[in-house]
């Protein structure tokens, strides 16, 4: 059925630099446009400029951003009569280099960044929050809630990716500290991402990651505020019929979705960074 009552919009899409995902970043564009994409996105995850010689293998280098960024304008124009596509990028929040990326966003006038908190203070060191120890557990809780207070990322991505640890279950201290983060998102205006891919892997594997529907559930109480995200690393996952699915399972428990991202004026933050020091 087709569905009349939103307009479908996504900011999570992925391209080959991550070197996990498949497809040109043209293809992306022609799947967003034959399924009906108002807005499309680019968020690739974010390159570093690491004090280590650490190089990622689940990222950009930062040697490859300005063809990444050439490519994404080149499809703005190219599609502009069809598509709103933006230039974004999905990034962690790592207190000892935040200043290099808000500079960075400045410099190279991105449009948004999502926050994926996956990794603890740096992907330097390994300690990545869907496999992590249960010491970790409270440090992804106040992470993302630090990284959301910077005011430089447009949505929370993936809110319950520590559910992938086979350990966690949810359970009381594991509701209030999500509880805490839904709070701090419903006082910020920044919503939650319900991430299409992990509902595909649920549906795949049999199981409940993310997101998980007593997470939303919370969400829902909590007054926040929902964006669905395809998290896009093949140009079918931007099948329109995932993206249905998730306004009926959104709309079923009540929350506000939204459809569109509020504007990140990045010049803005780094001037009051300035003015604070």
């Amino acid at each position: 059925m087709e569905n009349n009552s939103f307009f479908r919009t996504n900011y999570h899409t992925h391209t080959f630099r991550c070197h996990h995902a498949v497809g040109s970043d043209e293809e992306y564009v022609l799947e967003a446009i034959e399924n009906g994409y108002k807005v499309l996105g680019f968020s690739d995850h974010a390159c570093w400029e690491y004090n280590s010689r650490y190089v990622s293998k689940i990222r950009m280098n930062i040697e490859e951003f300005e063809e990444y960024k050439r490519s994404v304008l080149y499809l703005k124009e190219k599609y502009k009569d069809k598509i709103t596509i933006l230039l974004g990028l999905e990034a962690e929040y790592y207190p000892m280099y935040q200043d290099w990326l808000l500079d960075f966003c400045v410099e190279q006038q991105i449009d948004y960044l999502i926050l994926g908190n996956h990794f603890y203070l740096s992907d330097e060191y390994g300690i990545y929050f869907g496999h992590m120890p249960p010491r970790y557990i409270e440090n992804y809780f106040a992470t993302c809630i630090a990284g959301l207070q910077t005011g430089m990322y447009a949505y929370l991505a993936h809110p319950e990716l520590i559910m992938r640890n086979e350990y966690i279950e949810w359970c009381d201290a594991i509701k209030e500290g999500f509880k805490g983060v839904c709070i701090e998102c419903a006082k910020l205006r920044i919503p939650l991402e319900y991430n299409v891919l992990g509902l595909q892997a649920n549906k795949k594997y049999g199981i409940e990651q993310y997101p998980h529907h007593k997470f939303w559930e919370l969400a829902a109480d909590c007054g926040c505020q929902a964006i669905i995200g395809m998290d896009a690393h093949n140009p079918k996952d931007l099948d329109k019929n995932l993206y249905d699915e998730a306004v009926q399972y959104l709309s079923s428990i009540g929350i506000d979705i939204v459809e569109t991202i509020n504007p990140i004026n990045y010049e803005y933050l780094q001037e009051r960074e300035w003015i604070e020091e």
